[in-house]
């Protein structure tokens, strides 16, 4: 992950920020070709309707679009709004919205398609991504067809990084008053053919407001879990698409697809049960024991070779919400065995005499997990399922520890929202329930100050490290391969295949298309 101090010194000071160009990649010197559809495999989609996402926004970024975007530096950036401003006690914010966008079907946004927009996510998303924010609305108005304005009841610092991801579609979208099934938005391409977990196709769509864009005709995705896509892509059958970290060193050296990296990182971990802790993971003291027997180092090294960085931390080294002291204060930074038995035996626990349940992906790194519990003496039940399987076995929270990841996100507040009391999809950090964690996070995104901001998530991160909540292993950034034929495309901060800055929109194939 990146800083953000520059956009959060404007808000909170009260800037106007406006939009400084579009910042489009810069392509290769030839001409682009029109044409051809684009075959890439990311993440999946969850969900046809984009306010009800559960972290899956690869794939819907392509037909629906926001207020604001995430830039490669993960700095805020003017998108549907061509500027906005912020009052200078935080709490107003203006958009001026962009003239001439197109709804797939042909019909122009207004700003009332906006507060419509706003309101649905107010009023009808429950324990989603803008929960926290949406409960600070006190007002929303569009004075006229082109300006949209919000008001707070309070300061928030993350309002504006959080707007990326509230996804603006037309209300004629069918299912709006309860689940939308088909929307109807403003990106690139258009919401086509969907068949869960195997493919999505979304045509281009020709009323684009960028000029010119897109180039392809078609970008069609590749819903399949796959792990390995590098013979995929040397084929030919995939053009853009997510590798493993030992596969996309190969496709490097080999010279024949190119590799890029997200902006921000993917962080590691393993979740104890927090909300119904079976005996003996209710003890402090057991929770400190395993977490002794894990090999942090020898984990990042599994996943992400040499790229990978161990840390005790949500945020990497060099963001700005990192902190060193902690780091270098990590008591787990290397495998202490004897530590974790002493541990036991102090808090009376024959491990032999414990079962330990275990839910996770289908990612081999979990194997790491297992292999150091069974080595402190532990029995294994381990349940590695699918994305849907291991979401509704964690609900049940019948489970002891779960070894997860999670993604690049446009703010750091979503990722500290996932261990608050009424946070979104709460399940891979153990449903935590602790009122003083809240509050931190509250005052966290409540301070006036980029530096008060850092010091109350450096508490809550501090209160969750010493009751175990979640133990961070550490961080990598995920490998994109890309094909040779591919030109203009361009990873962004986040999963998101297209942004201000980048993405599909601004992707053309040379050669032989299909």
């Amino acid at each position: 992950m990146r800083r953000f101090p520059i956009t959060r010194r404007a808000l909170f000071a009260g800037v106007v920020l406006a939009a400084a160009g579009l910042g489009l990649p810069a392509v290769a010197d030839e001409p682009p070709q029109r044409g051809g559809t684009l075959r890439i495999a990311v993440l999946g989609l969850d969900t046809a309707d984009p306010h009800r996402h559960t972290g899956s926004i690869a794939v819907q970024q392509v037909f629906v679009e926001t207020l604001t975007s995430i830039a490669d530096d993960g700095t805020v950036k003017p998108f549907l709004a061509e500027r906005y401003s912020v009052s200078a006690d935080g709490k107003v914010y203006e958009f001026r919205i962009r003239q001439g966008v197109r709804f797939h079907n042909g019909r122009e946004l207004t700003a009332a398609d906006v507060k419509a927009n706003f309101e649905r996510v107010r009023d009808t998303v429950k324990r989603g991504w803008l929960t926290s924010a949406m409960k600070l609305v006190a007002a929303l108005d569009a004075p006229d067809a082109y300006t949209f304005r919000v008001t707070l009841s309070e300061p928030y610092a993350p309002f504006l990084n959080l707007l990326s991801e509230l996804w603006i579609v037309a209300p004629e979208s069918p299912g709006w008053a309860g689940t939308i099934t088909r929307p109807i938005a403003t990106g690139p391409f258009v919401f086509g053919e969907w068949q869960p977990k195997v493919r999505f196709r979304a045509p281009a769509h020709r009323q684009y407001w960028m000029a010119g864009k897109p180039y392809l005709d078609a970008v069609e995705f590749d819903l399949r879990d796959v792990d390995d896509n590098s013979l995929a892509l040397r084929a030919g059958d995939l053009h853009v698409a997510r590798v493993p970290h030992d596969k996309a060193a190969q496709l490097q050296a080999e010279g024949k697809v190119g590799v890029q990296h997200l902006k921000d990182t993917t962080w590691y971990f393993w979740s104890f049960n927090n909300r119904k802790p079976r005996p003996p993971f209710d003890d402090p003291r057991v929770r400190q024991a395993v977490t002794h027997m894990l090999d942090k180092p020898a984990y990042m090294r599994f996943i992400a070779g040499a790229a990978g960085i161990v840390t005790n931390q949500m945020a990497a080294p060099g963001n700005f919400f990192w902190d060193k002291a902690m780091h270098e204060a990590d008591r787990h930074a290397k495998p202490d065995p004897e530590k974790a038995a002493a541990l036991l035996r102090e808090a009376g626990v024959d491990p032999a005499a414990h079962t330990v349940r275990i839910v996770s992906w289908q990612d081999s790194y979990t194997q790491i997990v297992v292999q150091a519990l069974r080595r402190l003496g532990f029995q294994v039940d381990h349940q590695a399922l699918d994305d849907v399987g291991a979401q509704r076995r964690l609900g049940q929270y019948d489970w002891d520890i779960a070894p997860m990841s999670s993604g690049p996100r446009a703010d750091i507040f979503l990722r500290f929202v996932r261990l608050t009391s009424d946070g979104p999809n709460p399940v891979l950090w153990g449903g935590v329930q602790d009122p003083e964690f809240d509050r931190l996070v509250a005052q966290a995104v409540a301070s006036p100050r980029p530096d008060d901001v850092r010091r109350h998530y450096l508490a809550a991160w501090q209160r969750a490290l010493d009751r175990y909540y979640t133990v961070v292993v550490g961080h990598s950034a995920n490998a994109i391969g890309v094909r040779p034929e591919v030109h203009g495309y361009r990873t962004g901060f986040t999963w998101g295949q297209h942004a201000v800055d980048g993405g599909v929109a601004f992707t053309w194939l040379a050669g032989k298309r299909s």
